[in-house]
């Protein structure tokens, strides 16, 4: 138990706390998303419900107050070995600073994550910078990725959004437990 509540305290560099999101963070975390194209924004009890029943999950970054980026994601049933990234927000303000490894890498080091053999994204072809992120995140934890069509423009998506490409890394164990 010890650990864990180790775990549950802010982790702070460059003045950006890394945190367990509460219930209370909910409509920030909906504003924030809003603020970021091209991710989808959802319904604000959507997010709330991700800050408070997947909170071992999701990870907030913020510095003086101010939410900076966020992460949701959670752990499938069917694979306990895979956390599925879904949303990466990070504020206009905030780029360029890694914020977004830092939170994937924090995220990693959570009990939650313990099993966690594989970490799962979907990314349209579109969107750079969440293929830079998680490529970069690969690379400097030597972990292969690989990517293949998942939901499809015309068989899933109804033809009103770009097909989603299944992003896969499988982590090697050693690399979890040391990454920045």
């Amino acid at each position: 138990m010890a650990n864990h509540s180790l775990t549950l305290q802010p982790q702070i560099a460059d003045g950006v706390a890394l945190r367990r999101p509460r219930k209370e963070d909910g409509s920030e975390v909906w504003k924030l998303v809003a603020d970021c194209p091209p991710l989808d924004r959802n319904s604000m009890y959507m997010n709330l419900v991700q800050c408070d029943h997947f909170a071992e999950t999701c990870i907030l970054a913020e510095r003086d107050g101010a939410l900076l980026g966020w992460i949701s994601g959670h752990i499938p049933p069917d694979q306990p070995d895979t956390l599925f990234v879904w949303q990466v927000a990070v504020h206009s303000e905030a780029r360029g600073l890694g914020l977004g490894k830092r939170m994937l890498a924090e995220l990693l080091r959570r009990p939650a994550c313990a099993n966690v053999a594989r970490l799962e994204t979907t990314i349209t072809r579109s969107n750079a910078a969440s293929w830079g992120l998680f490529r970069s995140f690969a690379r400097d934890l030597g972990g292969a990725l690989s990517d293949a069509p998942h939901y499809e423009r015309e068989a899933h998506l109804d033809g009103q959004h770009a097909t989603e490409h299944l992003v896969t890394i499988r982590l090697p164990r050693k690399a979890l437990r040391i990454a920045a």
